[in-house]
């Protein structure tokens, strides 16, 4: 019983520790590593960091590569999945796949 209610504390420790959701891209401010994007009507900066995951579609993709993307390429309004912590670190970013 004391393992199911340990396990059971940790799991909804760990659900309350990251948002995850759709987003819209405003911009990204390179030397801060400043991410902000509108999520529903708020606009939020979240903060990049060297241990944040990313995808592109289902497959890996490198962090430097969706950084210069943010910078140069990607437009405002344009939707992808971002999940962070509480602290507003990103952990993941997932973009659309390639097509």
């Amino acid at each position: 019983m004391r393992k199911y209610l340990t396990a059971t504390a940790v799991m909804l420790a760990t659900l309350g520790l990251s948002l995850a959701g759709e987003v819209s891209f405003v911009s990204y401010d390179a030397a801060k590593k400043g991410l902000t994007v509108k999520d529903g009507g708020k606009t939020v900066t979240y903060t990049v960091t060297d241990d944040t995951k990313v995808k592109r579609g289902e497959k890996n993709a490198k962090l430097e590569n969706v950084l210069k993307y943010f910078e140069s390429k990607a437009q405002e309004g344009a939707k992808f999945e971002l999940t962070a912590d509480k602290a507003n670190k990103v952990t993941e970013i997932v973009l659309p796949a390639k097509k």
